[in-house]
């Protein structure tokens, strides 16, 4: 949609340059460390009554590749896992693009 279309975008381009205080790119990974850096007591995840923080989410997801740093699993290697839609699924999705510990 062009400005013509959308009237607002315009409006909305003038004097806000893109800076760290109102712009940051955010991959899946930088997402997470990010979130548990700004928000790091929010609630990031509620599963079968126990909630779990940015930071904590952070902290497995950083234990864990440490885990496979230490089995030798690294870059270009392939890993899998069935698991249910629990948060161990989430954070070794998470864990495992970064493919080292942080």
């Amino acid at each position: 949609m062009s400005t013509a279309q959308n009237p607002y975008q315009g409006q909305y381009a003038i004097g806000l340059d893109k800076t760290p205080a109102n712009y940051v790119p955010l991959s899946p990974l930088s997402f997470l460390a990010r979130s548990a850096a700004v928000y790091p007591d929010h609630v990031s995840t509620v599963y079968e009554g126990r909630s779990f923080t940015w930071a904590e989410t952070y902290d497995r997801c950083r234990r864990f590749a440490s885990w496979l740093a230490g089995r030798g699993i690294g870059h270009g290697d392939t890993v899998a896992a069935m698991l249910p839609n629990i948060p161990a699924m989430n954070e070794l999705h998470s864990r495992y693009r970064w493919r080292a510990p942080c």
